[in-house]
């Protein structure tokens, strides 16, 4: 049985910002550099943005150990480049780890890109994603057709976005990451950001929601008392949150009803909402109707079909998919290990399947490869 894992990541080298950004930007690339006492950060022009820290499936304890060394003033114990192993970065050592995992493919997300959408200035955000974009297009190529990594875009420049996406398109790379967060203020139904959609179909690219460093979903004062500034405790409890808003404003609102081609996938956020999600989506949808003489919006579909028809969700394998797939079939989700990070799983195809016993096997085939392949596009 093919096997496409849907959620994996790839170190970005310490350099490669600088070595693939518009030379007149460079001044603004983004770069890996240990502090004096050895510890690696993502930096912008100096400036301590996050740790770079090497991850490993089920050790989460390991950095926070790291973490309570660097904050009482000692030294690192192991370098950054000693750290990571050429698997997390290399793509012939990703595609020789593909063949011990017993995976045909795999898609990869960035890993450090990940945190910096909310930390730098619109040009310097768009020239250093466009520097990561045009390494994932030649990760692409090196894969071979096994793969599929993942670009990022940001939609506060919707003319920057076209364009980026019409690259994206010629080099061959079919997903790209976005934040499901109101871009200016504006909900990503609003009619400025059609043409967004729009290029997403006419070039073969989908958007893929994912966690990241976009705009959290809840109000600031429900973060009050965490320091952390990536990954907040309630944002992790509420995974959910931004890709069912996201989603729910673009099916009620009809950009789904006027992109029918538009195909989006939603990357370790979770997915044991989606059974009530599309409960709520429809009931809440006939109650407004009834309580208001019509709909929202003039649809054709019922919203929940619309999910079923354009969206695919990867679920953890901590998640029981068997569980989901017995609420929801087999048409929505995913496989996805989030290797190498600390919260994925060490043996991606094993582990996975483990999840899946007593799954049909016509349904096991749609996780475990065919959702992300339509996803791709590779469904014609």
């Amino acid at each position: 049985m093919l096997t496409v894992d849907a959620d994996q990541h790839l170190f970005e080298p310490r350099t490669m910002w600088r070595d693939y950004i518009d030379p007149a930007m460079r001044d603004a690339a983004l770069a890996i550099e240990d502090d004096d006492l050895g510890y690696a950060w993502l930096t912008f022009q100096g400036r301590h943005l996050y740790p770079a820290e090497s991850q490993q499936p089920g050790d989460a304890a390991r950095i926070g150990e790291e973490r309570r060394r660097q904050a009482a003033g000692e030294p690192a114990r192991v370098r950054y480049d000693e750290a990571v192993p050429p698997s997390y970065s290399d793509p012939a050592a990703r595609l020789a780890a593909l063949d011990q995992f017993g995976l045909d493919a795999s898609v990869l997300f960035p890993n450090f890109g990940l945190i910096f959408e909310e930390l730098l200035d619109l040009p310097a955000l768009c020239a250093n994603l466009r520097a990561c974009n045009r390494w994932q297009a030649e990760v692409a190529q090196a894969g071979g057709g096994r793969l599929f990594p993942v670009a990022h875009l940001t939609l506060r420049d919707v003319d920057w976005a076209v364009e980026e996406i019409e690259r994206l398109g010629r080099a061959g790379v079919r997903l790209a990451m976005i934040g499901p967060a109101p871009v200016n203020g504006k909900p990503l139904s609003h009619p400025d950001l059609d043409p967004v959609w729009r290029a997403c179909c006419g070039h073969g690219v989908s958007p893929v929601f994912h966690v990241g460093g976009f705009a959290g979903p809840l109000h600031p004062a429900w973060y009050e008392g965490d320091p952390e500034p990536g990954d907040r405790l309630m944002d992790s409890i509420f995974l959910y949150v931004a890709p069912a808003v996201a989603l729910a404003n673009l099916i009620v609102h009809g950009t789904f009803e006027r992109f029918p081609d538009l195909r989006i996938g939603v990357v370790e956020l979770t997915a044991n909402w989606v059974p009530s999600f599309l409960l709520m989506l429809d009931g809440s949808w006939d109650f407004y109707a009834q309580r208001h003489g019509g709909p929202l919006t003039e649809l054709s579909l019922r919203p929940s079909d619309y999910f079923r028809r354009q969206v695919r969700v990867s679920a953890l394998a901590y998640e029981n998919p068997a569980g989901l797939i017995a609420k929801v079939g087999g048409d929505v989700l995913m496989f996805g290990s989030d290797w190498p990070h600390a919260e994925g799983i060490a043996r991606p195809r094993l582990d996975y399947e483990a999840a899946l016993a007593g799954v049909a096997e016509d349904a096991r085939a749609k996780v475990m490869a065919g959702n992300v392949r339509w996803l791709l596009r590779q469904d014609a």
